[in-house]
């Protein structure tokens, strides 16, 4: 038969394309896109076999469906829990506490350090965790340091990549690389194959973070401080009810006359953002009116429109002190001629009581940003669904994905991993939010939380796990997936955190891209790819030909993913190590590395995606810091092959 008679093969192919402008364009979420991969797979292996030599279908339902019982697989999803278990015990916070400081040089250097620290821990455990933990602690330093937190919470994000590059469990890239040898029929991955050439790699890449890093990305506000601006001011919330004295007044060059020395910056109205300008807005009953202003002004409002900027439960709070200050007012008025030193007196303290109540005010109100953890329950939930007034005490404000804020009615905005969300609420309740494990607080109360007491069991867990499989006393998939029952049993998650902690997002990509592997295998489409490949006249060589694979999967791994691109071209390294008499070794640490280089697309990795909110970065922005880096990093692994391998 024929290339051109081969419809099997190039069917797979059409079907690889669009699943790679499906992944890209994300115009389906990911898991109906490798929900509907897998599908077609298993009609078209149904209807049209491939036999092998003695009339087995290649693909049937058996074959495609391996993937999920893939022992990689397994190992990814129980690393994922055990990670979800050292962060449910906050088994961190002591090793990262022990860093943090006020003092500007302590904390530049503390920040150094602990960019170190996610780096080489990231060898051993999923980095996921890792960055979400790091990431209110970076905040709080970059704070301490007054410098933007945009020019630190990339390089965090790139050194745990960066990390993951060293050992066979960094990364969940590296367990399918192994897996697909063996299933390859070649000898997988050990625990530290690729260390030394990883650790080259990564030295390299620090470097770049450190000190070439900050230099590319700009310097951008937070949500916070965007919305408050930069003098001493505090965030209110007045509720226009259908009695509000406030209802009919129109916005008048730029100002609502009834609300004199308030800036308004936001009008919610029915789950609906409006944002500046407001000419020619009349405020409506119904609208929430959020406003930055002044002490003094917040007062002043206070008094004339009593009950507009609190709630029930914070006038309550505030009555005792007016109570306080009624009776001494009373007496002041009835007074029956006193001196005027005891006048004085009574007057000084009247203004110190007044100063409280405003104090009180003022504050009882905060803004926070919290940002939404993968394996949240609330991800896919809409706002409205999730209802945090009620669960919390607080009111979103607007929501920032990917660093551009939503604009659409809030109640039907549907959360995703990331989403950065601005609220606003008492400090009690921002407080409260902080012990939620499905959110992360990254500005308000500084107050920190008791580490519990399992925090020693899961770090003793993890070590244990790690150090079994480093030693080869137990593959990785038994050491994690007994490790991740381990977490279970000593309660240090429970069967619904674990369940939490289980993707499906990786679940159903690497169980269907598994699939299309197998097909493309089984129908030679990787044996076509890596022939048109060595066919071109530039690659006649083993280094070019390996440095066309590195530059070609690093771009690749931008656009799809990591874990699909380690899967997809895997079978294309084994066949052109074949055809260039090359030791397989040598290829299958290129696919490692290169499907690592996820720096110039959020979308690439899930880190990425996380610091994006935080660090307030544009999609522009990964692409110019992320690019030099992957160039550095080909140049450097070139170097590598030449004269470590001998290639």
């Amino acid at each position: 038969m024929t290339v051109f008679e081969n419809y099997h093969m190039w069917f797979v192919l059409a079907l690889t394309l669009w699943a790679a402008a499906s992944y890209v364009r994300e115009r389906l979420p990911i898991e109906v896109t490798s929900a509907v991969l897998l599908t077609v797979l298993l009609v078209f292996g149904q209807l049209f076999p491939v036999e092998d030599a003695i009339g087995r279908n290649k693909l049937d339902a058996t074959s495609l469906f391996a993937g999920f019982s893939n022992p990689a697989l397994i190992a990814v999803l129980a690393l994922l829990v055990m990670g979800q278990g050292i962060v449910q015990t906050d088994a961190l916070r002591p090793f990262i506490g022990v860093l943090m400081t006020s003092n500007r040089t302590k904390a530049m250097i503390s920040t150094f350090f602990i960019l170190l620290f996610v780096m080489s821990l990231s060898a051993f455990m999923n980095n996921t965790p890792l960055v979400v933990l790091a990431i209110p602690v970076i905040q709080a330093l970059a704070q301490s340091a007054r410098f933007s937190e945009s020019r630190v919470m990339m390089p965090l994000s790139f050194v745990a990549i960066l990390g993951g590059m060293t050992t066979l469990v960094g990364s969940s890239t590296n367990m399918l690389v192994s897996s697909a040898m063996r299933e390859l029929g070649q000898k997988p991955l050990q625990f530290f194959d690729f260390t030394v050439p990883g650790a080259m790699l990564a030295g390299v890449g620090f470097l770049y973070v450190i000190f070439v890093l900050p230099r590319l990305v700009p310097v951008r506000k937070s949500l916070t401080k965007e919305l408050v601006g930069t003098e001493k001011e505090f965030v209110a919330e007045i509720d226009i009810t259908k009695d509000s004295k406030l209802v009919g007044t129109e916005c008048v060059n730029g100002v609502f006359p009834k609300l004199p020395g308030l800036n308004v910056r936001l009008i919610q109205r029915s789950g609906h953002l409006i944002l500046p300008p407001f000419e020619g807005y009349i405020i409506e009953p119904g609208d929430v009116v959020i406003v930055a202003a002044t002490r003094d002004a917040l007062a002043r409002i206070l008094s004339q429109y009593p009950g507009y900027l609190l709630s029930e439960e914070e006038e309550a709070s505030i009555q005792p002190l007016k109570a306080a200050q009624e009776p001494e007012i009373k007496e002041k008025n009835s007074g029956d001629g006193s001196d005027a030193q005891e006048d004085d007196d009574t007057e000084e303290g009247n203004k110190k009581k007044t100063v409280e109540l405003d104090e009180k005010v003022a504050d009882t109100r905060v803004l926070a940003e919290v940002m939404i953890n993968p394996n949240s329950r609330m991800i896919d939930m809409t706002i409205e669904q999730v209802n945090f007034p009620l669960q919390f005490g607080a009111f979103v404000l607007g929501v920032q994905r990917r660093a551009r804020v939503v604009k659409r009615r809030l109640g039907r905005v549907r959360l995703e991993a990331g989403d950065v969300l601005l609220m606003v609420g008492s400090q009690g309740a921002i407080d409260a939010m902080r012990g939620n494990q499905d959110m992360t607080v990254f500005s308000g109360s500084k107050k920190e939380l008791p580490v519990p007491k399992k925090a020693p069991v899961s770090v003793v867990i993890m070590l244990g796990t790690i150090g079994l499989a480093a030693t080869g006393v137990l593959s990785i998939p038994v050491a994690s997936f007994a490790g991740a029952v381990l977490m279970i049993a000593t309660g240090c998650l429970n069967i619904r955190q674990a369940l939490r902690a289980v993707d499906r997002k990786i679940f159903l990509l690497v169980g269907s891209m598994l699939a299309l592997g197998a097909a493309l295998q089984a129908t030679d489409g990787a044996q076509f790819i890596a022939t048109g490949m060595l066919s071109l006249p530039f690659l006649d060589t083993p280094f070019a030909a390996v440095s066309a694979l590195f530059i070609t999967i690093a771009i690749l791994t931008n656009i799809l993913s990591n874990n699909a691109c380690a899967i997809l071209f895997t079978p294309i390294a084994m066949n052109m190590a074949a055809s260039l008499g090359v030791h397989p070794l040598i290829l299958a640490v290129t696919v490692v590395f290169a499907a690592n280089c996820s720096f110039a697309s959020p979308i690439g990795y899930k880190t990425n995606l996380l610091v994006m909110g935080p660090g307030h970065y544009r999609f522009k922005d990964f692409i110019k810091a992320g690019v030099p880096l992957i160039l550095l990093l080909w140049v450097s692994f070139m170097i590598i092959a030449k004269y470590y391998y001998g290639l």
